[in-house]
C-alpha cells in the first residue's frame, strides 16, 4: 500500500494485496468491482507495485476518455507519494493536427493514416514538398524540455496536445518517444488488440509482451470488441466505391476470363441472390461455399484461381494506396478491400466464424467471428493481466469466454455504498416478449401510460431506456413525447459524440426541475456517461433488453451450446442481465445518491437472484414513496 494515495476504504488493501500477488506472477485476475470501490486507482496501485518490483511497465486499456482521464487523475495523485511517469494515448484522429484540422482524413483506418503520415515525413526529411510542418518542428524539439513537463504535470491527453498545439509540434510523434519513458500507458482496446497497432505500442514502449502488465477496464464489453476486430465485410456502398475507382484507375485484368469490372457484378449478383435466397428479418444465414461457388461457376475457374484473382485485386489496389499516398489523399483502395474480402473469406476457419447476408439500405456479405480467442489470446502471452468491470459476474462466464486459464483468480467486490439507496421494482402487466406484444394489442399502449404517469409525477431527471431505437422509435411515433408534461430529449440513431454530449449536458442542466431522456441499452448512455448526486434519479426500462433471435445470435448460441454447453447462459442471459446492471448503475454515482428503476417487463424476475427487486402494481406510487423516505420530498 506504499503508494495509494488515499485513507482505504474497505476492501481495497485486500483488493491490491490480490491485484499485486497475480500480476507479479504473470498470471491473471477477473474482478467485479462495483461503484465506490474505487477500482482505478486500486488497479493502478497493485499493478505498478508488481511492475516496480518485476521490472514491468502497465498497458492500462479503456474504452472512453472519459475513463482514460480518470486513470491519470489517479496517477497525479500516486504521484504525491512516489513519481511514477505515465502517459495518455490517443489514435491519430485525435492527436495528429494534420489529420484533425481535414475532415477527408478523419474517417482513416489506423493503417491508412500510419501510411499517409510515413509518406508526409519521409517527404519531410528529403525536404520534398507535401511534407508534415509539425513533424518539422517536432524533430527541432528540446526534448528534454518536453519530457519534464510531462513528468511533472502528468498531461491527459487532451491537455498535451492542447500544449504541442501551442508549441507547434506533433503529439502522436512525440507520445511514441515519451512512451519509451513511461511505466505506466493508458490507451483504447484498439492499441493491444489490433495486432497491427500492438506491435507498434510494443516498439514505442520499448518491451517485450511477456514484461507489460494489462488492465481492461469495462472488461464486459471486449468480447463483443474483439469479435468486431476479427469481423470481416463486404458492403454494396463498397462496391459502389469500387466501380468509383475502376472509373478513375482503370480496369485490367485479374483472371483471364475475368476483370475487376466482371469481379463486381457478380459480387453485386451475388449479394442479391443471397437477400432473395437467404434473408430472414435482418439477416441470414448463408452456405459456407456460396460465394466461391458463385465466383468460380462465373469465371470457369478453381479455388486457387479464386486465390490468384485475390492476389491482383489487392495488388491493383497497393497501386491506387500508394498512388494516393503520394498525393496527400487517403490511401484508401476499395479493389484492394474487395482482394482482401475474396481472399479472407475463401480462406477463414469455418469453426470460429459464420458466414452472414444482412440486409436494410446497404445489404452486405459478413463473415462474423464467434470467437473472442482468436483475438484475446494475445493475453496469454503478457507478464500478467487484470480485467475488471462494475458488471462481470458470472466472473467464469468471462474467463471462460476470452480464453484465460483456468488458474485465473476471480473475485467480487460489491459497492460500498448504502444499498437502501436504490430500488429496482418491476410490473407483471408488460413485456416485450415478441409474441406476446403481437397477440396483445394494448402491450405497448400499456406500456407508453407508465412512461407518461412515470414522468409526468416524478419531477426528477429520468432516463427511458429502450431495448432498441424501433421500439423508442415507436413510442415517438405515438406521440409519447408530447403527453408527458417535462422537458424529453432523444439519443437519436446515429448521432455523434459531440451531439450527443450536448444532449446529456441539457438534460442534466435541467435537474432541478426534471427532465426526461430518452435513450438505448446498451448504448453510450447506459454505459459510458456519469450522472451523479441529482443528474439522474429515476431510470425506467422499457423491457428487458433480450438480443433478437437474428441468424447471427443463434450462430452464436449454437457455438456457446456445443464449446460449454451453456449457449442460452452465455449469449443470452449474461448479455442481458449485464445490459440492464449498467443501465441500472448510472443511478448510484457516489455514496449519497439515491436513485430508483422500474422495469417494465415480468422477465425481469429471472435476474432477481442478481439483482434485488421487488414486484410493483402501482410504480408511481412506489417511487414517490421511496424517494419520500429518503429526502421527505416524493
Amino acid at each position: 500500500m506504499d503508494l495509494f494515495p488515499y485513507s482505504p476504504r474497505p476492501n481495497q488493501a485486500e483488493f491490491i494485496r490480490l491485484i499485486e500477488e497475480a500480476t507479479a506472477n504473470d498470471r491473471h485476475i477477473v474482478v467485479e468491482s462495483g461503484t465506490g470501490t474505487g477500482k482505478t486507482v486500486c488497479a493502478l496501485v497493485g499493478t505498478l507495485q508488481a511492475a516496480l518490483r518485476t521490472g514491468k511497465k502497465v498497458l492500462y486499456l479503456t474504452r472512453t476518455n472519459s475513463q482514460e482521464k480518470q486513470v491519470i487523475t489517479e496517477l497525479r495523485k500516486i504521484n504525491e507519494r512516489q513519481a511514477v511517469f505515465g502517459i495518455a494515448i490517443q489514435g491519430r484522429q485525435v492527436t495528429c493536427p494534420l489529420f484533425r484540422r481535414d475532415p477527408d482524413l478523419k474517417g482513416g483506418s489506423p493503417e491508412e493514416l500510419s501510411r499517409l503520415c510515413r509518406e508526409k515525413k519521409r517527404k519531410s526529411m528529403q525536404d520534398q514538398p507535401g511534407g508534415c510542418r509539425f513533424f518539422t518542428e517536432t524533430r527541432l524539439a528540446d526534448h528534454d524540455e518536453l519530457a519534464n513537463h510531462c513528468r511533472s504535470t502528468i498531461p491527459t491527453a487532451e491537455e498535451f496536445v492542447e500544449y504541442c498545439d501551442q508549441k507547434g509540434y506533433c503529439p502522436h510523434e512525440l507520445l511514441k518517444e515519451l512512451a519509451r519513458e513511461a511505466r505506466v500507458v493508458a490507451a483504447p482496446y484498439a492499441y493491444f488488440f489490433m495486432p497491427f497497432i500492438r506491435n507498434s505500442l510494443l516498439d514505442w514502449m520499448d518491451v517485450s509482451l511477456g514484461d507489460l502488465i494489462v488492465i481492461v477496464d469495462e472488461a464486459h464489453n471486449l468480447p463483443d470488441y474483439t469479435r468486431e476486430v476479427e469481423s470481416f465485410q463486404l458492403s454494396s456502398w463498397a462496391l459502389d466505391a469500387v466501380e468509383k475507382e475502376i472509373e478513375e484507375f482503370g480496369d485490367p485484368d485479374v483472371l483471364p476470363t475475368a476483370s475487376i469490372r466482371d469481379v463486381l457484378v457478380e459480387m453485386k449478383r451475388l449479394i442479391q441472390e443471397a437477400l432473395a435466397e437467404y434473408l430472414i428479418d435482418e439477416d441470414g444465414l448463408i452456405p459456407p461455399a456460396f460465394v466461391e461457388e458463385g465466383l468460380m461457376s462465373a469465371f470457369t475457374t478453381s479455388s486457387r484461381g479464386l486465390q490468384t484473382m485475390a492476389k491482383a485485386l489487392m495488388e491493383q489496389g497497393e497501386v491506387i494506396r500508394e498512388r494516393k499516398a503520394q498525393e496527400g489523399r487517403l490511401p484508401r483502395s476499395y479493389i484492394h478491400g474487395l482482394g482482401g474480402f475474396i481472399n479472407f473469406w475463401t480462406s477463414l476457419d469455418e469453426a470460429e466464424y459464420v458466414k452472414l447476408i444482412i440486409g436494410g439500405d446497404n445489404p452486405t456479405l459478413r463473415a462474423y467471428c464467434l470467437d473472442p480467442v482468436v483475438t484475446t489470446s494475445v493475453l496469454l502471452g503478457c507478464g500478467g493481466s487484470l480485467h475488471m468491470s462494475g458488471t462481470l459476474v458470472p466472473l467464469s462466464e468471462y474467463r471462460d469466454t476470452i480464453g484465460l486459464p483456468a488458474n485465473t483468480a476471480l473475485a467480487t467486490y460489491p459497492s460500498p455504498f448504502p444499498q437502501e439507496n436504490r430500488r429496482i421494482f418491476y410490473l407483471e402487466d408488460c413485456t416485450t416478449k415478441y409474441e406476446e406484444m403481437a397477440q396483445d394489442e394494448d402491450m405497448v399502449p400499456r406500456m407508453e401510460e407508465h412512461v407518461v404517469q412515470i414522468c409526468n409525477v416524478m419531477d426528477r431527471n429520468t432516463v427511458v431506456f429502450f431495448p432498441s431505437y424501433a421500439l423508442m422509435d415507436r413510442f415517438i411515433g405515438d406521440k409519447v413525447l408530447a403527453r408527458i408534461r417535462r422537458k424529453v430529449h432523444v439519443e437519436e440513431r446515429g448521432m455523434g459524440q459531440a451531439e450527443l454530449m450536448e444532449v446529456v449536458s441539457r438534460f442534466k442542466g435541467q435537474r432541478d426541475e426534471g427532465a426526461v431522456l430518452f435513450s438505448v441499452v446498451g448504448g453510450r448512455i447506459s454505459e459510458g456517461i456519469d450522472f451523479p448526486d441529482k443528474d439522474l434519479e429515476v431510470a425506467i426500462i422499457v423491457g428487458v433488453p433480450y438480443p433478437r433471435p437474428t441468424a447471427k445470435q443463434r450462430a452464436l448460441m449454437h457455438f456457446y451450446e456445443t464449446k460449454f454447453r451453456k449457449g442460452w447462459e452465455y449469449t443470452v442471459k449474461v448479455p442481458t442481465f449485464r445490459k440492464m446492471a449498467q443501465a441500472i448503475g448510472r443511478l448510484i454515482r457516489t455514496e449519497t445518491d439515491i436513485g430508483a428503476a422500474v422495469i417494465l417487463d415480468r422477465r425481469a424476475k429471472q435476474f432477481s437472484e442478481r439483482m434485488e427487486m421487488d414486484e410493483t402494481q402501482a410504480p408511481v406510487n412506489d417511487l414517490v414513496n421511496f424517494f419520500k423516505y429518503h429526502t421527505g420530498k416524493g
